[in-house]
């Protein structure tokens, strides 16, 4: 039997979830959150401090069970390891298909806190160069926002995250509500100088990162053990388990439901609302359903879009809030693999401190003044400057004194940048439920299909010759270029498949994440995208949900909602 409504359904608990479930609470609704996973005990789940030697295989991992049971999660190149393997799906309970010859790696996470456990904390805020690019070029579908309507929501959530960075004063990466940046390492800072002396279109920054550089809220700055993807038991980078979560809690309106697989929504035609979402208990295998009054739909792009598509009625039935025809189109990711490297002379006497948890950034150049002739939109950089330690021998052959002497000395210092690019949105590139393949709870799965353009290709050489070029003006010696692009999925931005819009002829969602059709219905994670810039999208989300929620508690005071 349904439960007694609340006044708001959350669906998910990463850094939207969370976000809408701090925001919902403290201005006065009773809020459920819904999550697919297990509760993490930071205590007990962390494992960042954990020396290597008390891992069974030593980091190498049992290459046997990872093959089987996640063979896509390990595609994460950074991350799904011997260490935290446990915070990434099965794919053996959550399968997916691509369509031939179109692989894409669908990285995700089932946790309270979601892949705010996991992501790479990157924050930038989006420029109108991101949200006009659409209409000047008659690409997709206009934006329903432009930078003014998001910048006191960018300057809201940047205060409570806490985001170190430099202010550089660039109109296509504009600045924020910084901590203290993160110091350069004697190579950046050289990489630095020598593109401001050699390049007139381009700077170079430390990374802006929902990392703290000092106390900020009750959490500890950054001890810089560096390996934040394990876990962070000083709650030192943003995640939600660590900050919106808990904020949500004091309010005493909070009620977080793990092991809660969300089958799909239902829809009350007489009232045109969302009146019940329908659950899967992930343990039990039970069926619930839960009614509320208005409904975030946060689970993380392609797990919204799915719920989504499986809650097809009689009036929508290519997906609930549908009549567009755009739920499931235009997905989108950021393309990367091109780049460089190359080994900087000099600084014999000098050794990094510590292991930073962040990169440097080379914010975008292409198509900014000056239209580039063989593609649209732009890309940018992140990388760094290291030195190689004793731990180089990890990758080296060799036994005994000598060898062991030889890792004595600290070896050369290196620089590696690599590209970040948009993603055109193409309504080609779409996904689709698969009704003949279930999920571990019997739900049905998605089928993917997409691929990059020959406008994504194009500028992945680009990036790999300018990486190239620059890292020679800097005065790198054997630079190694890269010049590839990897499949899709793999920079874990998926964008798109449910995009805003001011025409509910094509988009799926207003100006305030709002669905057309279902006026108690939000999506506000990147499902809403309706393009991809170039810069890392999560600050994106965290403003467009917590302006979204603004609105819907106005709404609610109205009685409109």
């Amino acid at each position: 039997m349904p439960t007694t409504p609340y006044d708001a359904i959350i669906v998910g608990s990463g850094i939207t979830g969370g976000w809408a479930a701090k925001e919902l609470t403290e201005k006065g609704l009773n809020t459920l959150v819904l999550e697919a996973g297990r509760t993490i005990v930071p205590e007990r789940d962390y494992v960042e401090h954990v020396p290597i030697w008390e891992l069974k295989y030593r980091d190498w991992d049992n290459r046997v069970e990872r093959e089987r049971t996640q063979h896509i999660q390990r595609e994460c190149y950074y991350a799904c390891d011997e260490y935290s393997h446990q915070f990434f799906v099965s794919d053996a309970d959550n399968p997916y298909s691509s369509a031939p010859g179109k692989h894409f790696s669908w990285i995700r996470g089932r946790q309270v806190g979601g892949k705010s456990i996991t992501w790479g904390r990157q924050s930038y805020r989006w420029s109108d160069l991101d949200f006009e690019a659409n209409l000047k070029e008659g690409i997709g579908a206009d934006w329903p926002v432009r930078y003014a309507d998001l910048a006191p929501w960018y300057d809201y959530v940047e205060e409570f995250a806490g985001i170190s960075g430099q202010a550089e004063g660039l109109p296509q990466l504009p600045d924020g509500k910084f901590l203290p940046p993160m110091e350069m390492t004697c190579v950046e800072m050289d990489l630095r100088d020598a593109l401001a002396k050699h390049f007139e279109d381009r700077i170079m920054t430390i990374g802006r990162s929902a990392v703290l550089t000092r106390v900020h809220k009750g959490r500890a700055a950054c001890h810089y053990c560096g390996v934040c993807h394990r876990g962070c038991i000083t709650q030192s980078y943003f995640s939600s388990l660590n900050s919106t979560l808990p904020a949500a809690q004091k309010t005493g309106r909070l009620t977080i439901r793990p092991y809660s697989v969300v089958h799909s929504l239902n829809f009350d035609p007489q009232t045109r609302r969302v009146s019940s979402v329908r659950v899967i208990d992930a343990q039990s295998k039970n069926a619930l359903e839960f009614k509320g009054r208005i409904f975030f739909i946060c689970g993380s792009t392609l797990e919204s879009t799915r719920i989504l598509l499986n809650s097809a009625t009689p009036e929508f039935p290519n997906g609930l809030a549908n009549s567009s025809g755009e739920l499931g189109h235009n997905l989108m990711d950021h393309h990367m693999g091109s780049g460089a490297s190359g080994e900087m002379p000099g600084h014999e006497d000098k050794m990094p401190f510590g292991n930073r948890p962040n990169g440097i950034y080379i914010p975008r150049f292409r198509n900014v003044k000056t239209k580039h002739r063989d593609f649209l939109r732009g890309y940018g950089y992140q990388g760094g400057g290291s030195r190689e330690g004793w731990t180089r021998g990890m990758h080296m052959s060799g036994l005994g004194a000598e060898f062991k002497n030889s890792l004595k000395m600290p070896g050369p210092w290196h620089v590696s940048i690599g590209g970040f690019g948009e993603c055109l949105p193409n309504h080609n590139n779409y996904v689709e439920v698969d009704k003949e393949k279930l999920d571990a709870w019997g739900i049905p799965t998605l089928k993917i299909h997409c691929d990059w353009s020959d406008n994504e290709r194009a500028m992945s050489k680009d990036i790999a010759s300018q990486a190239a070029e620059m890292l020679a003006a800097a005065g790198a010696k054997s630079i190694d270029v890269r010049q590839k692009i990897t499949p899709p999925g793999l920079a874990i931005h998926e964008m798109g498949t449910a995009r805003m819009g001011r025409d509910p002829k094509t988009s799926v969602l207003n100006e305030h994440n709002q669905a057309h059709e279902a006026k108690n219905l939000f999506l506000t994670d990147g499902a809403c995208m309706a393009s991809s810039s170039c810069v890392n999208p999560s600050l994106t989300y965290m403003a467009l949900t917590a302006r979204a929620c603004d609105f819907a508690v106005s709404e609610i005071k109205k009685n409109n909602l």
